[in-house]
């Protein structure tokens, strides 16, 4: 049950590979790798405050946006030669807290709606998600490999800024208004739960394969 997830390796590639020109150009601009990893953390937060203040279409909107950035940084730093490991550190980080800031901001919109099943898989989403990329990163410090999964944080992304964009369109996109957001979020919820258990299935059977070499 180590499961892949729904983006191929060859399709990441390739979005990576249509990253670059524009990466370089923003490099051109004078802009490090650094400072692109805290620009899109910027527009990330923004994305959080429109949440919480219930416009939900912007938000997905700066969401998608600024999340983009995360391929950019990344690879002006391979490109010119300034990874490091403080960079990954940096990039790691805050991209993990603006992922947690927008769903508290979606939990705090739900929240001043009433609408209480929306707060709750919120937090849940939030939970999950969190334990998904704790897992990785503690598989990692353990000498192991642990990304694997159906729902790593480029896929949590996609729908979460799916839920918002549908949930604020006039009228209701189909009628069902912020019920978009609710089943984004319900879906994130669940597929992190089950990224989590392939996961710690993954890492037992690396453990158990090393004790038996």
């Amino acid at each position: 049950m180590t499961g892949r997830s729904f983006v191929s390796p060859a399709t990441r590639d390739r979005v990576r590979g249509l990253a670059l020109p524009v990466a370089l150009a923003l490099g051109r601009l004078g802009l490090t790798p650094n400072a692109l990893t805290i620009l899109g953390f910027a527009g990330t937060v923004g994305a959080a405050v429109a949440a919480a203040a219930q416009q939900w279409t912007l938000a997905g909107i700066l969401l998608l946006v600024f999340g983009i950035f995360d391929l950019f940084d990344g690879a002006l730093a391979r490109a010119t030669g300034k990874a490091s490991k403080f960079g990954a550190f940096l990039d790691s980080t805050l991209d993990r807290t603006g992922e947690n800031l927008v769903l508290a901001g979606v939990a705090v919109g739900f929240a001043q709606a009433g609408l209480t099943v929306g707060v709750l898989l919120a937090v849940l989403a939030t939970a999950f998600a969190s334990v998904v990329t704790y897992a990785r990163a503690k598989a990692e410090v353990v000498g192991l490999h642990g990304e694997v999964g159906i729902a790593p944080r480029s896929e949590r992304l996609v729908v979460l800024a799916a839920g918002l964009v549908l949930a604020g369109i006039p009228g209701g996109f189909l009628g069902f208004g912020q019920a978009w957001l609710t089943v984004a979020l319900g879906a994130i919820a669940v597929a992190s739960a089950v990224t989590v258990i392939q996961r710690i299935i993954h890492v037992k059977r690396q453990l158990e394969q090393g004790e038996n070499q």
